[in-house]
């Protein structure tokens, strides 16, 4: 199993978004746990992480009883601190 480096698949994550920004509705395969290759489990914990930073907003999060989590990110914006980290963060990812 390859090890991830969760911080470039957050980057990955939050340039899809950015990517869609100019499209009227996110094109969820851009930002798929299977796009990223990651578990669900794994972008699950990233959406979470990235709403509680204040990175991203309009999240609807969905605990069940189950335990399970389901999260819809269909309206999923980026936030100015979200796109102050694109920034910051470009020069390290070319």
């Amino acid at each position: 199993m390859t090890e991830i480096n969760d911080f470039e698949k957050i980057y990955e994550l939050l340039k899809g978004i950015h990517d869609c920004m100019d499209e009227e509705e996110l094109n969820a395969e851009y930002i798929s746990y299977e796009t990223l290759e990651i578990s669900k489990a794994r972008w699950n914990n990233y959406i979470e992480a990235l709403v509680d930073e204040g990175y991203v907003k309009r999240v609807i999060i969905e605990k069940q009883l189950d335990g399970d989590t389901i999260i819809d990110v269909s309206r999923i914006k980026l936030t100015l601190k979200g796109l102050k980290y694109l920034e910051e963060n470009s020069i390290e990812q070319k």
